[in-house]
């Protein structure tokens, strides 16, 4: 279980201090300790919305901007999308990040809280949230209050980090995960804390076979995962009625 240190009132306030602390080097260290493999996740997460160009894009927990910049892309000229983050200094990377791409005029940043969005309900064709649904104090809300913000026949989709089944690949990976992604975390942001936490909250969060429940449970139609590159990630689709 993620231990909470004294100075912090809960979750929330914790990860929120992470993400401040980590933000200069969150990008480098994803694809450093993803093995470059990040790219194809989200490419293969925002496939799955079925956005197409011209359409209205969210993606909460934005972070960096990456995932939102993969939505334009899939949105194109006329579309738009909106990145909501409740971190200033990940917003702010994300807007230095959506600047060195052509598309700056069609992204909107805003800062926000994933279990309260600050949107009407039926205004996006999708919501994504991308190695975030396990940071968020509810689960089960946070996937409500995306389904509530997108218009019926849209998607919500999350990509995740999970856990792999297969045995020898499963303890090579915690090996890995356990001890060499908090070394290189550390080397990479110069102190400790920030990639440590990283493992513990994949041991606590649900396996993906109980998110796709979840995903069923508050009404979207069609729930179902993908596991990517042996299981260590995850996308779940649910489509909303």
């Amino acid at each position: 279980m993620v231990k909470i240190p004294p100075a912090y009132k809960n979750k929330e306030e914790y990860v929120h201090a992470i993400f401040s602390s980590i933000a200069h080097r969150y990008d480098l260290l994803n694809t450093v300790l993803s093995f470059n493999r990040d790219k194809y996740w989200r490419r293969f997460a925002v496939g799955q919305t079925g956005l197409k160009a011209g359409g209205y894009g969210l993606d909460v927990c934005c972070g960096t901007g990456m995932l939102a910049i993969e939505l334009a892309r899939a949105a194109g000229p006329e579309g738009r999308v909106v990145g909501v983050d409740f971190c200033r200094n990940m917003l702010e990377r994300a807007r230095e990040n959506i600047g060195r791409t052509p598309y700056g005029d069609r992204i909107q940043l805003v800062e926000g809280n994933a279990v309260n969005l600050p949107f009407a309900d039926n205004t996006f064709d999708c919501a994504t949230i991308g190695f975030a649904l396990r940071n968020v104090p509810d689960i089960r809300r946070t996937i409500q209050e995306m389904a509530r913000v997108v218009r019926p026949g849209g998607r919500v989709v999350s990509l995740e980090l999970s856990k792999p089944g297969a045995p020898l690949f499963k303890q090579l990976y915690y090996l890995y995960f356990d001890h060499l992604v908090p070394l290189l975390g550390r080397l990479g942001i110069g102190f400790d804390g920030p990639y440590s936490y990283l493992p513990n909250s994949l041991k606590d969060f649900p396996h993906q076979r109980e998110i796709r429940d979840l995903f069923a449970a508050v009404g979207l139609a069609g729930a179902r995962y993908y596991e990517l590159t042996g299981g260590i990630v995850t996308v779940h689709v649910g489509t909303v009625v």
